[in-house]
């Protein structure tokens, strides 16, 4: 595991479950990790470096594929959360299991649409 917010960045971005996404809706799962423009360039950077998304102005467009399995890679843990994406408040918290680490807390609707499943 790291703390390292590039590489966890990059490997959400290669679980995206989308087609393609813009610009703003690509950054708005980023800022999960991080609300740092600096970071967040980066973590587009090396992953459209390392292959992983393509860019067009402003669309994004995932060339992975590398989906995550709902059964072991999303995790759910009883507990105080709040959500990392709308700042609600959970009981059960989602976590996306990353090679980095794990990601989250996430409500149910939450990890959907971080994940593209929504």
């Amino acid at each position: 595991m790291t703390d390292d917010p590039v590489e966890l960045g990059v490997q959400l971005l290669e679980r995206l479950e989308h087609a393609e996404l813009s610009l703003a809706e690509t950054i708005d799962r980023l800022e999960t990790i991080t609300t740092h423009p600096a970071t967040t360039r980066e973590i587009l950077e090396t992953a459209q470096t390392r292959g992983i998304i393509e860019r067009d102005g402003d669309t994004v467009t995932p060339t992975e594929g590398q989906f995550l399995r709902f059964q072991s890679e999303v995790v759910t843990k009883d507990g105080e959360f709040t959500c990392r994406r709308c700042g609600a408040t959970l009981s059960t918290g989602h976590f996306m299991r990353l090679p980095a680490g794990d990601h989250g807390p996430f409500g149910s609707t939450c990890i959907r649409k971080v994940t593209g499943r929504e």
